[in-house]
């Protein structure tokens, strides 16, 4: 079955090479100038979605979403984001942006792959077939199969549902809280300094005050989950360099 693409750039040299590329390799691609714009095609698509038997979840009409991050209107972190809530179709970025702080923002809101500009042909094609052969093989990529459900030690993080389970069961955290500890715990072993963590949850540039918010943020995450600071659990501090889980 030809696989189809959803590709949405506001640049259309953007869109009119990468989309006469993809279509050379035989794949159907549909084009967005805007996030608007790709938000509105997904929508529609979802309405005709099929079921998935094996994986008992619907599943879009797109085997692939490429995202360029900055656009008019909603960006393509945005529109990912949403994508994410309703399918496991793998998402690729583009940027002209390469900064590590902004790969973590991609992976934090549900991206699968980052392809800074410019591109070759041969490195777009090269990530396009792996995300595909990935998708088809385990109806979504490892990491989108994590995301619905991790584990912690003994704490279990429900992704989708954005709640988090102790032995004693469910830890009210605040929407800041939680998105701090996913970051943590989707890239275990990662050192994670405080200015990678502010630009990544609050999206914002990360001022000299900012260093403070997130140790605050770790301390009420820490007092929630039972962590002891002195003999830590759950989240590490990494001393001179940020925080981990792992």
């Amino acid at each position: 079955m030809q696989a189809r693409i959803l590709l949405a750039d506001d640049d259309a040299h953007i869109r009119e090479v990468v989309s006469v590329l993809l279509t050379s390799e035989g794949y159907d691609v549909q084009t967005a100038a805007d996030g608007n714009e790709a938000l509105q095609l997904f929508k529609n698509v979802q309405t005709n979605a099929c079921y998935d038997e094996a994986h008992n979840q619907p599943y879009a009409f797109f085997d692939l979403i490429i995202l360029d991050v900055l656009m008019p209107g909603l960006s393509g972190l945005e529109v990912c984001k949403y994508i994410r809530e309703q399918s496991n179709t793998p998402v690729l970025f583009l940027t002209a942006r390469s900064q590590d702080a902004d790969k973590v923002r991609g992976f934090t809101v549900g991206g699968d792959d980052y392809l800074p500009k410019p591109f070759s042909a041969v490195e777009m094609l090269a990530r396009v077939k792996a995300l595909l052969r990935r998708y088809h093989r385990y109806g979504g990529s490892p990491i989108q199969e994590n995301r619905t459900k991790l584990m912690v030690g003994d704490i279990t993080i429900d992704v989708s549902g954005r709640r988090i389970f102790g032995p004693a069961g469910a830890i009210a955290l605040t929407d800041f809280e939680f998105s701090v500890l996913l970051l943590l715990a989707q890239n275990k072993d990662k050192i994670f300094s405080a200015r990678e963590i502010y630009e990544a949850v609050w999206n914002e540039p990360f001022l000299e005050q900012s260093a403070n918010n997130v140790m605050v943020h770790i301390r009420n995450l820490r007092r929630k989950l039972g962590d002891n600071p002195q003999n830590p659990r759950y989240i590490r501090t990494v001393w001179g360099r940020g925080y981990t889980i792992g």
